[in-house]
């Protein structure tokens, strides 16, 4: 069954080292997240094919990282200064901040009705430059990595020798001070961008559009993400940005998210390149810019077909590297039955969830919120036993489960079954898994065995492939927990190896088992991990 909550991914994400709130020690800073052992390992994996996709396997693009720190003219100029809002209203009744879009007039904190007038608040991160504070003295950390291209546009062309259509494609960091960051990695303050700025000759703009929707559908196909849980939006004229003439959002349908945007496809036309060019009355501009008296360039394009200077169209596929790595790992995840659990230990746990419920029912130390997502998440499980059993790692993974004490009693139940009954796996596409293989020897202290499977490890990592060795449980629980981080192969090394040379090879997503020469296991892995 797949993720049915989000708590479910977000329980396994930081239970098995994927992601961690930033500085969780000191109780950590909202709407940032680290990415652990395995979580780097899936972020650099997504990326890196993304860049293969864009920049290796295309003819027509270059790359670039530009500077996070930029002059604060490309932001005026931009319109960021400007236009960069979200409305913000404080609840007069708990002194609580939210931004007035997401709330439909009511505090999610106290349900208080009564709310400030909307007034917008600029979400750029502002920081000090050079030694003296004064108010000449700052930029901004950038809220988006396009600007970056824009201002390298003649750079990258000219030194390239580039023709259009062409593209520039970045990955960085960006930065939105965001009124109330939530939903996980969904709306961060600090996060990725994999960008695209694909420049276009006038009039062939809404034929590339087109183009780079279809590109971008099957790339998330590619990495796990099928087109049946994408829904395209056509965003209306009047809630488009100042800068686009008309752009699509992939929309993914989240587990309790429902349908949120990963990426949106921008037809940009000529907005950029001509807000920040000189000389802007001779450019024959199609779009709306503020003059601008500062610039030193003409951000142009000579034609030769048609003998003059042209200021290209662009189209902008964006997405944010968090919120694909969570839609990639809502697709990958799934519990199944592997065997029927007994009546008698189902009959346990019902009763300890039972117990549960009515302990956090009459909780006082609960706030309303967190009694009732508690209330519905552990009802939605009672009514599902045993198909919803492994949401109980989530439901106590939820605020306020741990002042419920009756909460250890319920994982005490839950647990042995889950370990013997069922499993959490990640189905994750081979390529962007952030192991491939782990390795196993039978027994952990004979000499022969484990020496082997060290070597196996050894020689599998030299090829690249990003290998583990583990010998700290049960051959059944090793194969449990590298299903629960998405290895797609396991290799146990046993005394037949000692043999013969060949291994045992399990695969996640069949569980069948194959005898493999070890002097191919290179091989035979690449062919299937790719």
């Amino acid at each position: 069954m797949p993720a049915q909550t989000l708590e479910q991914v977000v329980s396994l994400a930081k239970r098995r080292g994927f992601i961690f709130p930033s500085s969780e020690i000191y109780g950590g800073l909202q709407g940032v997240f680290d990415y652990g052992p395995l979580g780097v390992e899936l972020k650099n994996n997504i990326q890196n094919d993304w860049w293969r996709t864009n920049v290796y396997e295309r003819d027509d693009m270059e790359g670039l990282d530009a500077a996070i720190l930029m002059n604060r003219l490309v932001w005026k100029y931009s319109g960021h200064e400007e236009t960069f809002n979200d409305p913000l209203v404080d609840c007069r009744s708990c002194k609580s901040r939210w931004r007035a879009d997401h709330i439909k007039g009511k505090c999610p904190n106290c349900g208080s009705t009564d709310l400030t007038e909307p007034r917008p608040f600029n979400m750029m991160f502002k920081t000090q430059v050079g030694p003296v504070a004064d108010a000449d003295s700052f930029a901004y950390l950038r809220p988006e990595t396009a600007q970056g291209i824009f201002a390298n546009y003649l750079n990258v062309q000219q030194t390239t020798s580039r023709k259009l259509p062409f593209g520039i494609a970045q990955i960085g960091k960006a930065f939105r001070n965001e009124i109330n960051p939530r939903n996980f990695l969904f709306r961060v303050r600090e996060f990725d961008q994999m960008e695209i700025e694909f420049f276009v000759m006038p009039g062939t703009d809404e034929e590339w559009h087109a183009k780079w929707l279809e590109a971008r559908l099957s790339w998330w196909e590619g990495i796990g993400v099928p087109r049946s849980q994408i829904q395209i939006y056509d965003v209306p004229k009047a809630d488009l940005a100042h800068y686009s003439k008309r752009t699509y959002d992939l929309m993914y349908n989240y587990p309790t998210l429902g349908h949120e945007e990963i990426e949106g496809i921008a037809n940009r036309t000529d907005y950029d390149l001509g807000s920040h060019s000189r000389d802007q009355d001779k450019l024959g501009l199609t779009a709306r810019v503020n003059p601008n008296t500062d610039s030193l360039a003409r951000l142009t394009y000579f034609d030769q077909a048609s003998n003059r200077h042209v200021v290209p169209f662009v189209i902008e596929p964006s997405a944010g590297v968090g919120r694909c790595t969570l839609a990639v790992l809502c697709e990958a995840y799934a519990e199944e039955m592997v065997k029927s659990p007994a009546p008698e230990k189902l009959e346990a746990v019902q009763v300890a969830l039972t117990a549960f419920l009515k302990s956090a029912g009459r909780n006082e130390n609960l706030g309303a919120e967190q009694r009732d997502a508690l209330m519905a998440a552990g009802e939605a499980i009672a009514t599902d036993l045993p198909n919803a059993l492994g949401q109980v790692d989530a439901l106590l993974a939820l605020p306020g489960a741990d002042k419920i004490e009756l909460g250890k009693k319920l994982r005490g139940q839950a647990q042995p079954l889950l370990d013997e009954s069922y499993r959490t796996v990640l189905r994750l596409r081979p390529k962007v898994a952030p192991v491939k293989a782990a390795v196993f020897p039978l027994k952990r202290n004979h000499d022969g065995l484990v020496g082997t499977a060290r070597d196996i490890r050894k020689a599998l990592q030299r090829t690249g492939m990003r290998t583990v060795y583990d010998d700290t449980g049960a051959i059944g629980k090793l194969y449990r927990r590298q299903d629960e981080i998405g290895t797609p192969f396991c290799i146990t090394v046993d005394f037949q190896t000692l043999d013969d040379g060949s291994v045992t090879v399990r695969d996640r997503d069949t569980m069948q088992q194959e005898r493999v020469a070890s002097s191919e296991l290179a091989v035979y892995l690449r062919e299937r991990v790719g």
